[in-house]
């Protein structure tokens, strides 16, 4: 069977996983995300995205207005770039 060391090494081994546990419970409890902190992270994601879709759009009008005729082949291509820059910054947000 198993010495008296040997259970008294597994017992202190169990009482300090079940420490380090407790403390990571209530670690996580104090750290728990509120409705109003859900709101704005979603509120920052939503802004990252849309801004340079809004901003791509309007640099692409202005250049469409600078040609002749009316064509939107820079609005087109400028709120692409808008969307890709857009995703780029959501995903680094997130990632963080």
């Amino acid at each position: 069977m198993n010495s008296p060391d040997e259970l008294r090494s597994r017992q202190q081994k169990l009482e300090q996983s079940v420490e380090r546990q407790v403390r990571r419970m209530k670690q996580a409890e104090k750290e728990r995300r509120t409705l109003i902190g859900q709101t704005v992270y979603l509120g920052t994601v939503g802004i990252l995205f849309v801004l340079p879709v809004i901003a791509g759009a309007y640099l692409g009008r202005w250049l469409d207005a600078l040609t002749q005729g009316y064509q939107v082949r820079w609005t087109v291509s400028m709120i692409c770039l808008g969307i890709v820059v857009g995703a780029v910054n959501v995903y680094l947000f997130v990632k963080e």
